[in-house]
């Protein structure tokens, strides 16, 4: 049966707006975890996340789909890069979360749709109405104006920006031939030698925390499988069926969140340079947004408009 166009878009916007939700959340989640680690609670996140996908598949015996995955050199090429870029932004969003920087955080999300118009153009060689090209031009005046004013290359955002910024453009490059659970089950198999030997530095050096503070720690510890897993997954659907465009919009949640936990919950400064650099990002933000309207609503119009006989 052939699905739905209008119900795909409609199932990828409401998967778009909970993964985005559920990664608003995540700051407070990773504090309750403390005193783990940032690179303890990464090798977690992946081996957790491996084994919560393998039981999907072996729930939903899709064995055969991620066999016929990886017969395929290229899609196994795509999942590893995928899966290493999401291991970096795993790594800095937690060293973000934990050293008290969750409003910088917030600045690489803030940031990730302007360097989704960039990525385009180094990419894709797509060429940049004018509007876009001011946006960037913004975002990138922010940046100096943060690191001149608070006195540091804010490289937490900067990191944030490019890893998660990529990871979606590789998501879209594989598109509907890897399924979301196959796709993050083979993303973090790839990770799984780099956890196993985080794991035995961490128990060499320090010891696991994993057991060593109550139960109720050990429980929130064991389901960061299920947590990571389960916006990704979501975040994966939703790139399978509705525009880049539509994910840029809608990613404004997850910032959103995460600058007001930072700011109102968790007491982070927010000194003078910094509103000043937020300011622009959210200017860039607000003429990007206008601009793909408008655009939308010129495409639209443009073929009813076509005078009889003219080729569109």
């Amino acid at each position: 049966m052939t699905p739905d166009p209008a119900r795909e878009r409609s199932l990828g916007g409401l998967y778009g707006v909970s993964a985005y939700l559920l990664w608003g959340l995540l700051p407070l989640y990773f504090l309750l975890l403390v005193p783990t680690g940032p690179f303890e609670l990464v090798a977690w996140r992946v081996a957790l996340s491996l084994a919560f996908c393998a039981l999907l598949i072996a729930v939903t015996r899709r064995w055969s789909m991620l066999w016929a995955i990886m017969r395929q050199p290229r899609l196994m090429a795509l999942t590893a890069l995928a899966g290493v870029l999401i291991f970096v932004n795993w790594q800095v969003f937690i060293i973000g979360a934990l050293t008290n920087h969750v409003i910088e955080t917030s600045l690489g999300y803030f940031i990730n749709p302007i360097f989704t118009v960039l990525l385009g153009v180094l990419v894709l060689h797509e060429k940049l109405r004018i509007t876009q090209w001011i946006a960037i031009g913004i975002v990138a005046l922010a940046v100096v104006v943060i690191v001149v004013g608070y006195g540091t290359v804010p490289w937490i955002a900067l990191l944030l920006t490019v890893s998660f910024g990529c990871y979606g453009f590789v998501k879209k490059k594989i598109g509907p031939s890897v399924d979301a659970v196959s796709g993050l089950t083979l993303e973090t198999m790839w990770l799984m030698p780099v956890a196993i030997v985080m794991l035995a530095v961490v128990a060499a050096t320090g010891g696991w925390t994993m057991g060593q503070y109550g139960w109720e720690h050990a429980a929130l510890l064991s389901l960061a499988g299920v947590v990571t897993a389960v916006p990704l997954l979501l975040f994966a659907s939703a790139t399978r069926r509705v525009p880049l465009s539509v994910i840029g919009l809608l990613q404004f949640i997850t910032p959103i969140m995460q600058f007001l936990t930072g700011w109102l919950l968790l007491g982070e400064p927010m000194p003078l340079e910094r509103w000043i650099g937020f300011g622009l990002v959210w200017l860039a933000l607000t003429l990007l947004t206008i601009d793909s309207f408008a655009a939308g609503q010129r495409s639209r119009r443009r073929p009813a408009a076509a005078p009889v006989g003219e080729v569109i």
